[in-house]
């Protein structure tokens, strides 16, 4: 018997929280194509146009962080929570979800708390080993918890709890691997990917603009770097007087089929950068984000450097010089790069959205 499923995803803002929920969503759609999918978060414009790249449905609720700041802030944050709760109350109620899961940041918390009150099956799915406030407070109103790292804090010996690893996208829209600039590669080059996440990174822009200086006139060398929409126009003007073959961009939506090319990449340290990494098998140079919250980013990155899966870089320590000795010792010795990705590859755990997808589709079949 065909059964089908409305499946409402909340949460996202940023690729950490929003990408293992599209990950999820392929998943459900390869599993039960007549899945009807909804997405419900912030209209953050990064959120709001990668989902249309993807082809998914989007709502958004007027959703803001709680914590911090003057206790007025605070009463206004908690009155916004009783604002975006009646507004997913209102989108539960047409969509008519059979499930609700959670991915992490602030949106969700109404949403997965308007499904619990109206007794709709829930999940959260928690990227990082130190979960975030939003799915800390979850733990009590959702019926699973899914997570990415087998020691969780505070959720490991949770009875609702189901360690599956971290979602990883399948593949990205076409738009990027069908770009121009891609017959500018040739197979001699070392390509070198850099990413400081879906926002970017200036501390890693700006090092990597330093290296490139010292790399000038090199001809076996493509760099692809992600910038952030902040820093884009700045770090395209300093590579316009280098003479190396680069491709700067804000965004690139098709990372996935990115990674397969990348010979070495120089990214963040967060859950989802490192699922995708170990997905893929890629030797890494981690530069930890170094105001993540209980420095979980330093935490990750150590746990795959100690299994010689990648190298570590402080932020206060990252510098042109610093990037450009790594990045040439690795690109001069294949060896040590096949060997970080085979221990990179040793961390991955490619099943972790199809078995949330599974588990989402079994409810209403039950």
């Amino acid at each position: 018997m065909t059964y089908r499923h409305n499946i409402l995803i909340a949460g996202g803002k940023t690729g950490g929280h929003l990408f293992p929920g599209i990950a999820v969503a392929q998943a459900l759609q390869r599993l039960q194509p007549s899945v009807r999918i909804l997405f419900v978060g912030t209209n953050a414009p990064f959120e709001v146009t990668t989902l249309h790249t993807y082809g998914f449905d989007h709502a958004s609720i007027f959703a803001k962080p709680v914590k911090g700041g003057s206790p007025f802030k605070k009463i206004y944050g908690i009155g916004m929570v009783l604002v975006s709760l009646c507004q997913s109350l209102g989108i539960i109620i047409r969509f008519k979800p059979d499930f609700v899961l959670g991915v992490g940041g602030f949106s969700s918390f109404a949403v997965v708390l308007a499904a619990w009150i109206l007794r709709i099956p829930t999940a959260i799915q928690e990227q990082n080993a130190i979960p975030g406030m939003t799915n800390r407070m979850l733990v009590r109103f959702c019926g699973t918890i899914f997570t990415a790292f087998e020691s969780t804090r505070g959720m490991a010996h949770n009875p609702k709890t189901r360690f599956v690893g971290n979602p990883v996208r399948e593949k990205g829209p076409r738009k990027d691997m069908d770009a121009p600039w891609l017959s500018q590669i040739t197979s001699e080059d070392f390509i070198l990917l850099v990413t400081g996440g879906s926002q970017g990174a200036s501390s890693i822009n700006q090092a990597v603009v330093d290296m490139a200086t010292l790399l000038t006139g090199t001809k076996d060398l493509f760099i692809i770097l992600q910038t952030g929409a902040a820093d884009e126009t700045r770090i395209k003007k300093a590579f316009q007087s280098l003479e190396i073959k680069a491709r700067i961009q804000a965004f690139f939506h098709n990372m996935p089929a990115l990674l397969d090319k990348a010979d070495l990449v120089i990214c963040r340290a967060g859950a989802g950068t490192i699922s995708e990494l170990a997905a893929k098998g890629v030797p890494a140079i981690l530069v930890p984000f170094p105001h993540a919250a209980d420095d979980h980013q330093t935490v990750n990155a150590r746990s795959l450097a100690d299994k010689r899966a990648a190298l570590v870089m402080a932020d206060q320590q990252l510098s042109g010089q610093a990037l450009y000795q790594a990045v040439m010792a690795l690109k001069s010795d294949p060896d040590q790069r096949h060997q970080m990705a085979a221990a990179m590859k040793q961390l991955a755990r490619p099943n972790a959205a199809d078995d949330i997808a599974a588990h989402i589709l079994q409810i209403k079949e039950l």
